[in-house]
């Protein structure tokens, strides 16, 4: 079966797997059960009609540290909170706290199966748990905010397309500088040919910022915190000893659970370059690692320079995506040495490109160089003299109001608009993102066909781009 083909019927004929609830626990008070598999819910698949004046009940899957933020976000939206899912209540205790009627548990498909009110979720948990979980509450007709990146492999992010298309639910992937004007304004400059035809994109993060990126061995068990359910931290993932060095904050840098520095970041650096150039429209491109150090079989490398090569696009030429992150510290002065794109030629030392040069992109056009920030912010022409007679295009693109994701999303469910980083947009992108990391896994070279979603080169193209699940966990991808 083509990944093309994985959708909510192609997935009621072949499912196997039946909701069961396990055995019943009581943890501080509360009855908690443990470990029912995930569930292909057919029962409720239909999302509930609300009106633009009707509040909208909205649940948590991960409430602590930028869960909360996504919560919280969700309320000043207007949006009931009616519970919290979190697998650590010491981590999510502020969100337990600011939402004293919120029911709350530790397993989010308990708490799907037990509160039917519920309209909608935020997934803010580990990128490892952002596809079954999305996938579950979809499939019950519920609506889905999920982190960035939208899920952990490629063949989760063309699931997780074609199921919201199918349950017809309101999808937002939470890389918020989608909805900016910046992202907008810079399209505008490009397609009316400011820099003329964009062959190259070059585009940069100083991440990683969390310890443990490129070690190669696994680390020594340790007893986890009396208030973290370890079995459901690991979820899907193969199942390994708690350790403080995976969780709470540095799981991005291992294979198991996160994406490294490209699924942390280029869902919001990359988004410019992935609208203008119009790259969700592409037939198949080619993805292959330039330089990486540190590869192993446990975390991403410590940097790494990634090409992905597309080819023409309606009256866009093909068109070299560069992608940069990682640096390694110099023994003599402890300095950090980032992993850079040479700078233009044409642009002075001392102008900016992208945020400080911290996290950025530069387009180079047969015209000229036109580079923005972090979310596609401050869209400008390079050197700083090309923009002193440069007057902007009329603004042809809808702007969204208050640059607000959350807005956007809740808009969405009670009028009927659609998000704009929907996951008919998102995950196309995240597929192209998680690429990149297939191709720091593999070593390989790697063509994708887009059009039928699959790996052309390789004698495993269904293998490569998904992953085992641990028993309980499984998803049809």
């Amino acid at each position: 079966m083509s990944m093309s083909s994985l959708t909510r019927r192609s997935f009621l004929a072949t499912a196997t797997t039946s909701m069961a609830f396990g055995a019943i626990k009581v943890v501080d008070g509360k009855e908690i059960i443990e470990a029912p598999p995930v569930t292909p819910n057919t029962a409720r698949v239909i999302p509930r009609k609300l009106s633009p004046n009707e509040k909208v009940n909205v649940a948590a899957i991960g409430a602590g540290g930028k869960g909360y933020g996504d919560i919280r976000n969700t309320e000043r939206q207007g949006a009931n909170v009616v519970a919290l899912a979190d697998v650590d209540w010491d981590r999510c205790a502020e969100a337990l706290y600011r939402f004293p009627d919120a029911k709350h548990f530790k397993d989010f498909r308990i708490m799907l199966e037990k509160m039917p009110e519920i309209d909608a979720v935020t997934i803010s948990a580990p990128d490892h748990i952002h596809a079954p979980a999305a996938y579950m509450a979809m499939m019950m007709g519920k609506h889905c905010y999920v982190q960035k990146p939208l899920t952990h492999t490629v063949a989760e992010a063309r699931l997780l397309k074609n199921i919201s298309e199918e349950c017809g639910v309101m999808t937002q992937m939470g890389n918020q500088g989608h909805c900016g004007d910046g992202v907008r304004t810079l399209c505008e400059m490009i397609w009316s040919g400011a820099i003329g035809d964009v062959t190259e994109v070059h585009v940069w993060t100083h991440r990683p910022v969390w310890d443990n990126q490129g070690m190669g061995v696994p680390l020594p068990p340790e007893v986890p915190p009396e208030n973290l359910d370890w079995d459901r931290w690991i979820g899907p993932a193969p199942w390994r000893p708690y350790h403080h060095k995976l969780a709470p904050h540095d799981w991005r840098a291992w294979l198991d659970f996160g994406g490294g520095s490209l699924g942390d970041m280029a869902c919001h650096i990359m988004d410019p370059a992935y609208m203008a150039l119009k790259l969700v429209d592409v037939s198949d491109y080619t993805v292959e690692v330039v330089m990486q150090e540190g590869r192993n079989e446990e975390t991403f490398p410590i940097k790494s320079t990634i090409k992905y090569s597309f080819p023409a696009r309606g009256d866009m030429p093909p068109v070299d995506v560069f992608w940069y992150d990682g640096h390694v510290t110099d023994e003599a002065t402890g300095e950090k040495i980032y992993n850079r794109p040479p700078r233009p030629e044409s642009v002075p030392e001392d102008q900016i490109l992208g945020d400080n040069e911290f996290n950025g992109s530069f387009f180079v056009g047969t015209n000229g160089i036109l580079t923005a920030g972090e979310y596609g912010d401050e869209p400008r022409l390079m050197p700083a003299s090309a923009m002193e007679d440069y007057v902007f295009p009329d603004e042809t693109e809808e702007r969204i109001p208050k640059e607000d994701p959350y807005f956007d999303w809740i808009r969405g469910i009670t009028e009927g608009q659609m998000p704009c980083s929907n996951f008919s947009y998102a995950g196309p992108f995240t597929e192209m993102v998680n690429f990149g990391n297939l191709v720091v896994k593999s070593g390989e070279k790697l063509h994708w066909d887009n059009k039928k979603g699959v790996v052309t080169n390789v004698s495993n193209p269904e293998e490569i781009v998904s992953k085992e699940y641990r028993k309980g966990w499984e998803l049809p991808c």
